[in-house]
């Protein structure tokens, strides 16, 4: 689950070599028959490759990738690129044994104007450079790497894509970023596969095993993180025969206003369908009656006003509160959240219109009890937090505001990230661009809300709510279509997502 840096890797890498103990070239052999398991059961060997090749390890894992194929009766074509005279040792003794190879087709490319693909049904691998890399490309790879871009054929870079750097691209040149549309990350994905801006390059990515040592593994540490199902399914708390409705908690949902009510019943529902035992809706007057009738299951707080929350209700009976879907930012609205933030001792997770009168009211955030969830989208965090020119920078952001402030902050996005005030932060491998739709955030507070107050600490709530939530919103995903998906849709595959979990997800479930 953990995600390190390019320096990290190389020590890894080195501790293998020394522990396992095993030779270089061996773990680059290793390596490269996963590439090739993942290559053959994708593209069958009607299929041409060109490989461009550097001159260090990278380029030496194409080498060895390419051998493999071609003993499998792959047409195969080899392009080193002459970025410099020097070549590293495993390169070169993967060089030798492809040349050993009758028919094999090597070429070295000295201008790029050698670079001549003439089916654009061939397949180009990148093995120009690897994570290591700590400088802008220049000169004939840049070249090289422009004129592949322009190219319509498909791509598939090792490692990661050449140019781009391991972690932070805010002072990369873009135009010198090989655009994968498959990149095959060894052992772990590189951080910068995580931000959006990085996505032309990386295209879809895949984590390939290459064995590297299980202790050095576990105990070189790392903030960052990447949610995996068997984490989540270990969070998963076993539920007790002699249990009952109280045994799951009591949670107060503070949300809804006059035309935004459906917020509220998202968020109800989505709550209830994560395992709350009882959930009370706190609405406004006029709302009392959409809420009885869409979430029969729900409790009703009613509120003074007939249309907005202006008022925190006795918090005696709950477990976990959560506030802020479709609440409307009525000044009234702002005094009462000030109150609840004051009086709330349970665990408490604020969304959406919360979030944006706690931006109004920055002096309030130092009142927040400590490991109150936060769930903004990005532009909900920048009226907290200020403006980020890239994902990089936002985590970053995300990450000290959570330590300064004793938060945890989930920041929505295609790789949500869950950052912890111990400085530790989680991305989120489930969902799809179908959950970019109305209501999707308000179901996942109601997810988080529920695991709240059922006595999940903070931060497995969090972890646990977000992955679940992106696990639904892929399951109904594939049952009907991104384009047809709506928040609803997420809340009814919940079950099937904790199904999953448990390892009983059925495939007919559609």
């Amino acid at each position: 689950m953990k995600i390190f840096t390019s320096g990290q890797v190389r020590k890894i890498d080195a501790y293998t070599i020394k522990n396992e103990p095993i030779a270089s070239i061996d773990l680059m052999e290793r390596a490269s028959m996963q590439i090739v398991s993942w290559i053959t059961e994708i593209f069958d060997n009607s299929h041409p490759f060109i490989f461009l090749i550097g001159p260090g390890n990278n380029g030496g894992d194409g080498l060895a990738v390419a051998r493999m194929l071609m003993e499998k009766n792959y047409l195969v074509e080899v392009l080193l690129v002459r970025i410099s005279d020097k070549i590293s040792a495993d390169a070169r003794t993967n060089l030798d044994r492809l040349r050993e190879i009758p028919g094999v087709k090597i070429s070295e490319v000295e201008e790029v104007s050698s670079v001549v693909v003439e089916d654009p049904g061939t397949i180009l691998v990148d093995a120009l450079f690897g994570s290591g890399l700590t400088r802008r490309v220049s000169g004939l790879a840049r070249d090289v790497i422009t004129s592949v871009n322009e190219l319509p054929n498909l791509r598939i870079a090792i490692d990661i894509p050449s140019g781009l750097f391991g972690e932070d691209n805010t002072d990369n040149d873009p135009d010198a970023i090989l655009q994968a549309d498959f990149t095959l990350a060894l052992q772990a994905p590189s951080l910068s596969f995580f931000f959006a801006e990085n996505q032309a390059y990386v295209g879809n990515w895949e984590v390939l095993p290459i064995g590297l040592h299980p202790i050095i593994m576990e105990e070189e540490e790392s903030p960052w993180h990447y949610i995996q199902a068997g984490h989540v399914s270990d969070l998963l708390k076993p539920r007790m025969k002699f249990a009952h409705k109280g045994t799951f908690g009591h949670c107060l949902l503070i949300a809804g206003c006059y035309g935004m009510m459906g917020a509220a019943v998202l968020a109800a529902r989505a709550c209830l369908h994560s395992g709350a035992g009882l959930v009370t809706g706190h609405v406004p007057r006029f709302g009392y009656k959409i809420l009885q009738t869409t979430v029969p299951e729900a409790l009703i707080s009613i509120d003074e006003s007939d249309i907005i929350f202006t008022g925190v209700p006795g918090l005696e009976p709950f477990s976990a509160v959560g506030i802020g879907p479709g609440l409307g930012c009525k000044p009234n609205t702002g005094r009462a959240i000030l109150e609840l933030i004051k009086s709330v001792k349970v665990p408490l997770v604020i969304d959406a219109d919360a979030l944006n009168i706690l931006s109004e009211h920055p002096e309030w955030i130092s009142l927040l009890p400590e490991d109150t969830i936060l769930t903004p989208h990005p532009r909900e965090f920048e009226r907290l937090a200020g403006k980020a020119e890239t994902g990089y920078a936002r985590v970053r952001m995300q990450i000290d505001f959570a330590i300064r402030h004793k938060v945890i902050v989930v920041l929505k996005g295609a790789h949500t990230s869950i950052a912890c005030p111990d400085g530790s932060c989680w991305f989120n491998t489930t969902g799809n661009p179908g959950m970019a739709t109305a209501g999707s955030g308000d179901v996942l507070t109601g997810i988080i809300l529920s695991l709240l107050g059922q006595g999940y600490i903070p931060r497995d709530a969090a972890i646990l709510g977000v992955y679940l939530h992106g696990l639904a919103g892929d399951l109904a995903s594939e049952a009907f279509s991104e384009e047809y998906l709506i928040a609803g849709d997420i809340i009814e595959s919940l079950g099937f997502a904790f199904q999953y979990i448990k390892g009983i997800y059925y495939e007919d479930h559609i």
